[in-house]
């Protein structure tokens, strides 16, 4: 695995840039070894914490966690173990026989000390008109219905669209490329 690591706010000593690289190396084993992923990590200084991002694309998903602690060190760990328990998670997901084909990437023999069970499952399914509408009327009814999220119709574009709640208290936008 490659790695980019940058620090905002923050000075990135060698010694945290080879205690990231020995930590995010763990992940390795949940890789195909023919394969080179880049990790993207982020260590922002934001007071009286840092606060630490991940991002591994790997083909077809996206691993990305973060984590705050008064000391990056730390927080690295964190992440780390995140990560892991994010990947042991989706394991089974992504070895079903119709999933598996579409995650090449990931070793089909990860290794679990214990065994978790999948217990999420779908249980609601919604149907939703999507009304055409600006972002700013998107944000209005989604603050209206308390949800975190919500999916329209781009009046402007005609592009279907989702606006969420960040953690920071601001609004993201996503949209199809």
């Amino acid at each position: 695995m490659k790695y980019i690591i940058r620090g905002k706010k923050v000075k990135v000593t060698n010694d945290l840039k080879e205690h990231t690289e020995k930590k995010l190396s763990k992940l390795d084993k949940y890789f195909n070894e023919n394969e080179e992923f880049t990790a993207t990590v982020l260590i922002r200084a934001v007071e009286p914490n840092y606060k630490v991002e991940v991002t591994i694309p790997v083909k077809k998903i996206i691993l990305r966690a973060e984590e705050s602690h008064k000391d990056p060190f730390a927080a690295i760990d964190l992440i780390v173990d995140k990560l892991e328990r994010q990947i042991r998670k989706n394991k089974t997901r992504m070895s079903k026989k119709v999933i598996k084909d579409k995650y090449p990437s990931f070793s089909k023999e990860i290794k679990v000390e214990k065994e978790e069970s999948d217990k999420s499952k779908i249980v609601k399914r919604k149907s939703v008109e999507l009304k055409p509408m600006s972002e700013e009327e998107a944000i209005l009814q989604m603050n209206l219905t308390d949800h975190e999220f919500f999916i329209f119709r781009n009046s402007k574009t005609g592009d279907i669209e989702v606006v969420y709640k960040r953690k920071d208290g601001n609004y993201g936008l996503i949209k199809e490329k």
